[in-house]
């Protein structure tokens, strides 16, 4: 039985709540039941140096978690003078993500940052942070086109993160803290709507998972963000 009382293929209730932010161009709240990200997309009008002249875009993002965002308070990174190793690769994730989903030069000369900020942390802040960016990218582009400043399909389909895991021997979707602290395995996946593989990332923490024990979370995971895009389509209608 999980900690939740969640089927095994069962999501934590997820919400995707658009416009919070007054200022950004396209912003989400997203939840994953306890665990919960604010994603702002932030337009500029201009691209890193190494992109100038090549007539495309640039979509990245950047990562934190607030110092209460977990049980005990967190220093801030920024008075630590650098970010960790961890904030580093999440970030790098969630950019790669998104770009796998964008026609960098439909986007034209402008550069997109997806802000994602952990408020609440119950596990999967790196999944729900890919899944609610993907709103604010998207009410972003939108912005641009209600103003002329791109056109066509810069946006070609749809992308979403879950995490699986073998906890007490049996394969489950979407682990909660209690869950991913203790699993025997943990794996997390980003998927875009059609199903195409953008990322995939497992790991063994005690003995080895077999072939016949990823197809079955590669299954989960499938099942997961097929449920994650219909709640992207629902919010943006």
């Amino acid at each position: 039985m999980r900690p939740s009382k969640r089927a095994a293929d069962e999501l934590r209730a997820v919400t995707l709540e658009r416009g919070v932010s007054k200022h950004a161009e396209g912003s989400c709240l997203v939840k994953f039941g306890d665990t919960h990200v604010l994603c702002t997309a932030s337009l500029e009008e201009r691209v890193p140096p190494w992109l100038r002249g090549q007539n495309r875009g640039w979509v990245t993002a950047e990562y934190g978690m607030l110092p209460r965002a977990t049980g005990d308070r967190m220093r801030r990174e920024a008075s630590a003078g650098k970010q960790s190793g961890r904030t580093q690769e999440i970030q790098r994730l969630i950019g790669r993500s998104l770009r796998a989903v964008v026609d960098l030069q439909a986007l034209g000369e402008a550069q997109i940052t997806v802000d994602c900020d952990v408020i609440q942390a119950d596990g999967g802040t790196r999944t729900a942070a890919i899944t609610g960016a993907w709103i604010a990218l998207r009410d972003c582009i939108e912005w641009m086109k209600a103003r002329d400043m791109v056109s066509g399909a810069v946006l070609k389909d749809h992308i979403a993160a879950i995490s699986c895991g073998i906890y007490e021997g049996t394969p489950v979707l979407d682990l909660d803290y209690a869950e991913d602290s203790t699993a025997e395995t943990d794996a997390n996946f980003v998927l875009t709507g059609s199903g195409g593989i953008v990322e995939i990332q497992g790991t063994a923490e005690g003995a080895p998972f077999s072939e016949e024990e990823f197809g079955q979370l590669m299954g989960l995971a499938k099942t997961g963000i097929g449920r994650l895009v219909e709640l992207q389509k629902m919010a943006i209608l």
